[in-house]
């Protein structure tokens, strides 16, 4: 009687779970049509010039977060992102809409406030605590364990579980469906214990704005160092903004076919690199045209609007693309006529990085204190080790297992990897570093991790600010990208795959200069340090295009 009465509870059970799972589905299914509605409403009243273009782009972007919060994993939520591919468009029509009618500040908000959701929903997951604990230490303990919790739950669920989740799929089976449900039902609570400890916490003086997304003002901090050029890529129209410090967003202004050469470029370039190996003449004279022509379209324009806004020369300057720019080398446009004759590239002029969004770059600089002052390095490589003029630990061969490395991290303040990298097809989180035998340090693996002492890693390795095929560009899902967010505050990466030579002939000059002097130890140098070091490959014999143009920096 007992295991009878048992069983009936079980099943009423599932069948609530059954019934809630339903439900969520049809609410994720209603999101989507409102926001799909909501698109359609904003390009018809623009289209005919309506009063409401605005208020349905505002509604279409409020609409837009909604449709990820019941998917309980990075994983489910970028599964949602390639389903509905459309979305990610939302944000860049919108701010293409305000730069129309010359509200240059709240297009920049809109482009931050619309992109890298995911990177946007982990970062608000380790938001600051350090105020909040001076006020209120039992509140500012309890929001961190909640978040605490969420991130773990995000984390979580392996990608087998996650490719089913969509609206309509993956309810016949029966374990998955029993350990979903539970997940979201997690989720749903501690979101919503989250959200109740905000909204305590906004209260508190001096709190008012704890967790909410960062104004204009706020954003133009993140060109405190340098101004940061953002590219709309936008069918509606295209725009080029370059934020400032201490000024108003500066207009560059562009032809009416930017966006067909924009995307033609990128296409050309991809297929260059799918039927032509790299280092090949046909390869290289590819690359060479797309660079040139790109300078045209982008680096011309930008170098005279920087010129004209008076930033000198050899100065810093950060790019902050959208779409189709996320895969072209902005920091190589060239070659740029001289009066000497000398072959000169954008990165010869000013010195480039690359961030996927102003927060990004923002909370790279951050306050850190760390916890140890000692500015050792963690090397997977030996071949560098007699060029460098500081402390160096070496994880080699055996030694570079998946835990020393994954420790490694946690006790050096710089990272070296020079090993092989890997992008899996449609799967984002699974692209990987090969360490020993079949140890593999996954981008989710990064994700995870938490590192407070961390300021610069080079990963010398295949592909690592590469996306991957079927992923969404906007969203900057790559190692370095993923190595930035996990508290690195400099990376240096590349576009695609190394020449094995490369990587530690760039190394050696690099160390060089960026440990050399008497400002040692400073990610800082690491963006002037890549680009010197570019420039001594380049003058190597027989040196191809594409294996210099691969280096890239980002953050600060």
């Amino acid at each position: 009687m007992q295991a009878s009465r048992d069983t009936c509870f079980q099943a009423l059970g599932r069948l609530s779970l059954c019934l809630f799972f339903r439900w969520l589905l049809f609410s994720v299914a209603q999101d989507l049509d409102e926001l799909e509605i909501a698109c359609k409403w904003a390009s018809g009243s623009r289209v005919s010039g309506h009063h409401s273009t605005m208020s349905a782009y505002q509604n279409a972007m409020s609409l837009l977060q909604n449709c990820l919060v019941f998917a309980p994993t990075i994983e489910t939520q970028h599964h949602r992102l390639v389903a509905t591919r459309w979305m990610s468009r939302i944000p860049l029509e919108y701010a293409s809409y305000l730069i129309s009618v010359g509200r240059l500040e709240q297009a920049i908000e809109a482009l931050e406030q619309g992109r890298a959701l995911l990177w946007s929903e982990m970062r608000g997951l380790r938001t600051s605590i350090d105020q909040l604990r001076e006020k209120k230490p039992e509140l500012a303990l309890r929001f961190a364990k909640v978040n605490q919790d969420l991130e773990a739950l995000t984390t979580s669920i392996s990608r087998s579980q996650s490719e089913t989740v969509e609206v309509g799929e993956g309810a016949k089976d029966g374990e998955w469906f029993d350990a979903f449900g539970r997940t979201l039902n997690e989720q749903r609570k501690l979101l919503e214990e989250r959200d109740g400890l905000i909204s305590r916490i906004q209260e508190l003086p001096g709190l008012q704005d704890f967790s909410k997304t960062l104004s204009y003002d706020a954003l133009r901090d993140a060109a405190s160092r340098g101004p940061v050029i953002i590219i709309n890529h936008c069918k509606w129209r295209s725009d080029i903004l370059i934020l400032l410090h201490n000024s108003p967003p500066s207009f560059v202004p562009t032809p009416d076919d930017f966006y067909a050469r924009a995307t033609k470029l990128k296409d050309n370039l991809l297929e260059t690199r799918n039927k032509y190996s790299p280092g090949s003449r046909k390869y290289d004279d590819a690359l060479r045209s797309t660079l040139n022509d790109l300078y045209t379209l982008v680096g011309r324009p930008v170098i005279e609007k920087l010129r004209e806004l008076k930033v000198p020369d050899q100065s810093r300057v950060w790019w902050c693309p959208t779409s189709v720019f996320c895969s072209l080398p902005l920091h190589a446009m060239g070659p740029i006529p001289s009066d000497d004759g000398v072959e000169q590239y954008f990165s010869d002029i000013y010195v480039s990085s690359y961030t996927p969004t102003l927060s990004a770059l923002i909370q790279s600089r951050g306050p850190k204190v760390p916890t140890s002052d000692d500015p050792s390095l963690l090397l997977e490589i030996n071949a560098i080790r007699t060029h460098l003029g500081q402390s160096a630990h070496c994880l080699v061969n055996e030694d570079a297992t998946l835990e020393a490395v994954k420790e490694g991290l946690q006790r050096h303040r710089f990272a070296h990897f020079a090993c092989h990298g890997n992008l899996e097809a449609g799967k984002p989180f699974d692209a990987w570093f090969k360490l020993e035998g079949d140890d593999r340090l996954t981008l989710l693996d990064i994700v995870r991790s938490h590192l407070p002492d961390a300021e610069f890693a080079f990963l010398s390795v295949c592909h690592a600010a590469e996306l991957t095929d079927e992923s969404i560009a906007d969203e900057a899902l790559h190692l370095a990208a993923a190595m930035q967010y996990c508290g690195f505050r400099s990376v240096v990466g590349t576009m695609w795959a190394v020449a094995d030579d490369d990587g530690p002939e760039l190394a050696k000059h690099f160390y060089r200069s960026m440990f050399g002097g008497e400002k040692a130890h400073s990610y800082k140098r690491s963006a002037r340090s890549l680009r010197n070091a570019v420039q001594k490959l380049r003058r190597k014999r027989e040196m191809t295009l594409e294996r210099w143009v691969n280096f890239v920096h980002y953050g600060a």
